[in-house]
């Protein structure tokens, strides 16, 4: 399951784009990629393989900016190469993408039409040429996101960084999960609260069908039907053995290890210190239990 981050910050953004994107390496992928603005302008760097190829290249050719976003990908539309990797970028926007845009295609051939070259085998390519296009007829980022969205079809997370606009991101989610981290003079965007947890401790989670625009100042959110809402700031505390190997050479392996803690745990919830039933469970009155699960709980 692909990873996405974000940060607008007073500080060099790459580092903590890429440990941010190190925490997400729990859900697998085969290439990962950051873009920031550098002196207002467009730039990224990609890599396929593990992030530490990323890192590496970030070494020899780095990369400014205070604001950016990141990524990482497991393929579905195209093969893992360096082209198909996220950020995806068009003149002057930049898009990282969860999910499937499942009307591409017809997009796709439309925005062929009107001039837009694809050079990926990606669905998400067809979300930046869109908003690009939705800039080149006058629009500002705000509205180009707006008429953006409301042409896909499909589920969906997506961040979006313009050119000339150091001060904004702008999320949306449709189907898949999405986070705003609140920093302190920073402001941050996670496809889940774990690849926020170094860096905040004050998540928002946006709401099925939100957009929200994303400033040092704030976020303002709006929902599907285009009204302002108010979502809550949750306080998390993460975890950290969730996203550590603990000594195993891949997280599947740990996965393995860690059932019988896992299942422990579980029943714990359910059982006082005395492992009597609560909640009025009562194991001896049952005498069939089924269990469904999938992936490496099947081992």
């Amino acid at each position: 399951m692909c990873g996405i981050v974000g940060a607008i910050s007073k500080h060099q953004v790459a580092p903590l784009l890429v440990e941010a994107l190190r925490r997400l390496e729990y859900r697998g992928y085969d290439s990962a990629g950051i873009a920031t603005l550098n002196r207002d302008q467009l730039d990224r760097r990609r890599a396929t393989g593990k992030l530490v190829n990323l890192s590496d290249m970030l070494v020899h050719n780095p990369l400014a900016g205070t604001t950016g976003i990141g990524h990482t990908r497991w393929a579905t539309h195209g093969t893992a190469t360096v082209e198909n990797a996220h950020p995806h970028s068009a003149a002057h926007v930049s898009v990282v993408h969860n999910g499937i845009i499942e009307n591409y295609k017809e997009l796709r051939a439309e925005l062929a039409s009107l001039g837009h070259s694809c050079t990926t085998d990606t669905d998400t390519e067809t979300v930046v040429h869109l908003a690009q296009h939705h800039l080149n007829q006058g629009m500002d980022p705000v509205a180009a996101v707006d008429a953006t969205l409301a042409r896909l079809e499909g589920a969906f997370a997506l961040l979006f960084l313009f050119e000339g606009h150091a001060d904004l991101l702008i999320a949306a989610r449709k189907g898949s999960p999405m986070a705003i981290g609140l920093g302190e003079g920073e402001m941050f965007v996670g496809s889940d609260a774990i690849a926020l947890g170094p860096l905040t401790s004050d998540i928002i989670y946006l709401e099925e069908g939100d957009r929200a625009v994303i400033t040092l100042a704030g976020a303002d959110i709006v929902d599907a039907s285009g009204a302002a809402v108010t979502r809550p700031v949750t306080r998390v505390s993460i975890d950290h053995s969730q996203i550590d190997k603990q000594g195993h050479k891949h997280f599947m392996a740990k996965e393995i290890a860690e059932q019988p803690s896992v299942i422990a745990g579980t029943l714990a919830h359910y059982l006082d210190a005395d492992h009597s039933p609560l909640d009025g469970i009562d194991f001896t009155q049952i005498d069939h239990l089924t269990m469904v699960a999938c992936g490496t709980a099947f081992w």
